[in-house]
């Protein structure tokens, strides 16, 4: 009896430990997201290490179907319709699938997120979009298999692929312009004076219609003037100073210069100085 149950405890042992044990894996999976003016953007992929070993070519063979990484095929999960190369690519969830070259890389799209690796059998058909690549040199090599999303504007971004010394990006954009435009006119029925201050900052940073932005910057000026608010002043004098007025400009400048000085925003006051300083 003693036996048995000493030979039960040490399965028992052995099962537990086991059940505990943990190593690390070879190509750790990693989540990437980021918001591209109003598009959310994520990637998930695993990360294999170059280990000594030549990559491009070699263990990823030029010419062929790469699942982007290892493990799992890569994805990539858009909010709303984007644009790449000219062609649009639907919201959603696609796995990313390349063909490297030695100048160059196709960039493939598909729309079955669901493989281990690459598909057993290819479809012409679940390729949403695809697009080719410059293979820009790194000046120094890169151990682990690397993506990004950078070069960010309000409306586009680049997703860029690095590992040992290749880098191809590939840039997309999002609909933020049209986005905004549609929140615009939804609430100019009845919009808040942040509503206007919004709308006239994004015009300015985007070089639209100078003149509506004046007139919504100056809206959102005079709906608290009771509590002016020296960063609506500020975007005020520099949203005149584009549309000509220089001595709106100054006023503006002024203005928000006094209140920056009362609530001790040094940022604020220094801006106001040298830009009164620059107008004169």
């Amino acid at each position: 009896m003693k036996k048995i149950l000493l030979s039960l405890f040490v399965v028992a042992l052995s099962t537990n430990i086991s059940a505990q044990l943990k190593t690390p894996a070879p190509s750790p999976a990693a989540k990437l997201e980021q918001t591209v003016g109003l598009t959310d953007v994520s990637v998930e992929y695993s990360r294999p290490s170059m280990k000594g070993r030549t990559i491009f070519g070699n263990l990823v063979p030029y010419g062929k179907v790469w699942r982007t990484g290892a493990n799992k095929n890569t994805t990539v999960t858009f909010s709303d319709d984007v644009t790449i190369d000219g062609k649009t690519l639907k919201k959603g969830t696609y796995a990313l699938y390349t063909k490297p070259g030695k100048d160059s890389w196709e960039v493939i799209f598909y729309s079955d997120a669901n493989n281990w690796g690459t598909p057993q059998k290819w479809d012409d058909s679940k390729v949403a979009v695809s697009t080719t690549a410059k293979v820009e040199a790194m000046p120094v090599k890169i151990e682990t298999f690397t993506m990004s999303i950078d070069d960010l504007t309000n409306d586009s971004a680049v997703l860029g692929i690095l590992w040992e010394n290749a880098y191809v990006g590939v840039k997309f954009n999002t609909p933020t312009d049209k986005a905004v435009e549609k929140s615009i006119a939804q609430v100019m029925g009845g919009p808040s004076a942040n509503d206007y201050f919004s709308s006239a900052v994004y015009y300015l940073q985007e070089g639209k219609d100078i003149n509506k932005a004046k007139n919504w910057i100056n809206k959102a000026v005079d709906m608290t003037k009771d509590q002016p608010r020296f960063w609506y002043l500020r975007q005020q004098s520099l949203i005149l100073a584009k549309a000509g007025d220089k001595k709106g400009a100054v006023k503006a400048a002024k203005a928000s210069l006094a209140g920056a000085e009362k609530a001790g925003n040094a940022d604020y006051v220094k801006m106001n100085k040298e830009f009164i300083a620059e107008m004169k």
